[in-house]
């Protein structure tokens, strides 16, 4: 396309926004993406690529700025691959996320009749995240210990991150300067050489209870008891100091073995009434306020009379099922991840749950050989990784005809697709209804009701 060139300056009217919150423009009906703007505004670009369908524009200033538009509470917004919406106000932002689930169901799933409730937003949408990650490395101006930059892995150091709890900024605080000061290497991907690797904090919001977890390249930190001693005495809320292992050459967070070096080999929290014990493997919804809000919804789309025999696929540690539990007569968890389902048993052994079962294995497997048994459903709970449901688990659903599914997902694009599938297979999408579990990022979480139509039964 040669009437848009690169290193060009251009004037363009932002008319919409892709998924993941970038502004969409057009110069002379050719497409221009840009990280940075508001729908509606104006804006001066300078295009730094183009391809043969579209280009990608950078922002170099607003002319005209919408409404919406609000200063960044973050001095690493422009550089952080974290969050990606805080140059829009709070409300906009649900909005936004909204627009991205109707727009998805409609063009993605080819249904035009869904109910698409407003984003459900946080009151206090800062400081919700009770899991941090953060990458550390060393570079020519010293350590930094951070998030990744946008696109890439070269780390930002973040001395605060408003979503982390604020304890996780003191913990980041103290490991890097103690590896700082004793000069311990830190891990470095090109090479594969070096020790550390990440800080990891968990932290139970409801109990206060606190897990650092130091991922290395090894087995040991030199000096390790100091550190240890200097992280419990300054933030006394730790119970947990562990250490994982990951010697792979891989992006890969986590290794598989953790070696306990003071306190615990888990912290608990509470989802509702539910308390769970959390090791530094457990998958764990990262906001525990919207959870419940989620969870509760899924409840209500469920149905329960006491009656009913529930699959819970893809069930992780028990989190849905235990709150599915009190209300139904049977329960069936499915999960591929055997350390997920080992944690499920347990959780359900704490909270005196005698009505659940959980079974390893994949879905798609499972599923079809319980109902080649004769185990069959009336309300299925699925809640897929991004990729959505396979479609081996999708056609046994259609086959086995349950009352209801109640289908939960961090994935608008996929779950589309399935809800599409699902509505030929003889089921009817009732209602959606979006929840706001990553503030200021592009991502949203929905639960779906969704029964099955009077003509298939």
């Amino acid at each position: 396309m040669d009437l848009v060139k690169k290193n060009e300056v251009y004037t363009i009217d932002i008319t919409g926004m892709t998924h993941e919150g970038q502004g969409v423009g057009r110069i002379d009906n050719f497409t221009v993406f840009v990280d940075g703007p508001v729908e509606g505004e104006k804006v001066e670009i300078k295009i730094i690529k183009v391809k043969k369908s579209y280009a990608i524009g950078k922002l170099l200033q607003v002319l005209e700025p919408s409404s919406d538009r609000t200063e960044p509470f973050c001095p690493s917004y422009k550089r952080c691959g974290g969050c990606s919406l805080q140059h829009m106000n709070y409300e906009a932002s649900l909005r936004f996320k909204t627009n991205v689930v109707r727009e998805s169901i409609r063009r993605i799933g080819g249904l035009e009749n869904v109910v698409v409730h407003d984003t459900v937003g946080m009151e206090q949408p800062v400081n919700y995240r009770n899991k941090a990650q953060y990458p550390i490395g060393r570079y020519k101006d010293g350590i930094r210990a951070g998030f990744y930059a946008k696109r890439s892995h070269e780390i930002i150091d973040c001395a605060t991150c408003t979503i982390q709890h604020s304890v996780s900024d003191r913990v980041r605080a103290v490991v890097k300067e103690y590896i700082e000061k004793n000069n311990i290497s830190t891990y470095d991907e090109i090479t594969g050489e070096g020790l550390v690797r990440h800080i990891m904090t968990r932290v139970g919001f409801k109990t206060g209870e606190v897990m650092v977890v130091l991922v290395i390249n090894g087995r040991n930190i030199p000096s390790q008891k100091k550190l240890v001693d200097r992280l419990v005495k300054e933030i006394p809320e730790i119970k947990s100091v562990v250490l994982n292992v990951n010697t792979k050459r891989t992006n890969v967070i986590l290794g598989d073995e953790n070696i306990v070096v003071y306190g615990r080999d888990t912290i608990t929290d509470y989802i509702g009434e539910f308390k769970f014990n959390i090791s530094p493997l457990s998958f764990f919804q990262v906001n525990p306020v919207q959870t419940e809000v989620l969870y509760r919804k899924a409840l209500d789309y469920a149905q329960l009379t006491g009656k009913e025999t529930v699959f819970d696929l893809y069930c992780g540690i028990g989190t849905i099922s235990l709150f599915l539990s009190k209300k139904a007569k049977r329960i069936y968890g499915v999960e591929v991840v055997e350390a997920a389902v080992k944690d499920a048993w347990e959780n359900a052994k704490v909270n005196g749950v005698e009505n659940a079962e959980f079974i390893v294995g994949e879905a798609e497997k499972v599923i079809p050989e319980m109902y080649e048994k004769g185990v069959r459903a009336d309300v299925v709970v699925v809640d897929p990784p991004r990729k959505g449901c396979d479609e081996a688990v999708l056609k046994t659903l259609v086959d086995m005809k349950p009352e209801r599914i109640v289908y939960v997902s961090c994935n608008p694009a996929t779950l589309a697709r399935d809800l599409k599938y699902l509505a030929e297979g003889g089921f009817e999408v009732r209602e959606v209804q979006p929840v706001d579990m990553f503030p200021w990022t592009y991502h949203v979480e929905c639960v779906v009701e969704i029964q099955r139509s009077e003509s298939s039964k």
